[in-house]
């Protein structure tokens, strides 16, 4: 945990875990409740707040995700700037100002009275034909333009990349350093995920937006509700990347579930590691992230 903490962009990890997260702790039980119940009888409330904690999960992955590529792009291809830009103290700034801006992109929702219960998938969630200016700024502001970002700035990580091992092959040197490698695949896997799972229910979106009255009743249902619970599913995939991709996040997962299993032999074999280690090593390591990054070392 300190770890992750000493690493300005780990927090972004964190965070975007914290928008996976929400959503799972107040509106997929409601949902649940509502589907044995075969109707919302939660009340009018919980139907807005629910639909609200959806949309503040939902943009807040779609921002953290978009934060997380610029903050790649930033360390691999202007390392030198990052230094600058990314110092320890400017990554939680950065975090709140993603939150902010989700909080700010949530707003119009109560102005324009957007957020709903829809029976076909028993959910209180945004409405597509409540605005169709608004549901085109939705889909523009809060998929188009993000996923633009982040294409961008994975296209320019991916030909440093190749241009590095162009170079090291070239000149005889060490290969780049696999873990590095991951860490950048991983982040990678999880946009496209993310973008394939949600991708169909804002082309939905895109569609209404253009004719709502034309487009919304040609929608099968059937679409929609397999498209919406696609975009649900995503929240659960993030995690099972992290475990396929990255061999440090399993060992710490492994670490965290045998503490709960077993507080006190992993509170006797902390002590036991601590004092075996002696006090020089409870300084944390330098993180070779705080170096700057070139071709070569990737």
């Amino acid at each position: 945990l300190l770890l992750v903490f000493s690493i300005p962009g780990n927090l972004f990890l964190v965070s975007l875990a914290l928008a996976d997260l929400v959503v799972a702790l107040y509106p997929y039980p409601l949902v649940l409740v509502a589907i044995f119940q075969d109707g919302w009888a939660q009340g009018e409330v919980h139907c807005k707040a629910s639909a609200f904690v959806m949309g503040l999960s939902v943009i807040g992955s779609v921002f953290n995700i978009t934060a997380i590529a610029i903050n790649r792009y930033c360390y691999i291809c202007h390392s030198l700037a990052y230094h600058r830009l990314c110092r320890r103290w400017h990554t939680p700034l950065y975090i709140c100002l993603v939150w902010l801006l989700t909080l700010a992109a949530l707003v119009p929702n109560f102005f324009v009275g957007s957020l709903e219960y829809d029976p076909r998938i028993y959910s209180c969630t945004f409405v597509q034909t409540a605005s169709a200016r608004y549901t085109g700024a939705v889909v523009a502001v809060h998929f188009l333009l993000p996923m633009a970002v982040v294409c961008f700035c994975y296209l320019r990580i991916w030909v440093l990349v190749l241009r590095a091992r162009r170079k090291v092959k070239s000149d005889n040197k060490l290969c780049p350093r696999s873990s590095n490698v991951r860490s950048f695949l991983s982040m990678f896997v999880v946009f496209v995920i993310f973008a394939v799972c949600w991708a169909p229910l804002n082309c939905i979106g895109l569609a209404v937006a253009v004719n709502p009255e034309a487009v919304a009743p040609q929608v099968p249902e059937g679409l929609f509700v397999a498209s919406y619970y696609l975009a649900y599913f995503n929240s659960c995939l993030n995690a099972i990347i992290y475990g396929l991709l990255n061999q440090n996040f399993r060992r710490e997962f492994q670490k965290i579930i045998s503490a709960l299993w077993n507080p006190r032999r992993c509170m006797q074999d902390s002590s036991k590691g601590s004092q075996a280690e002696g006090p020089e090593s409870q300084a944390l390591p330098e993180v070779s992230a705080q170096r700057p990054v070139g071709a070569d070392t990737l």
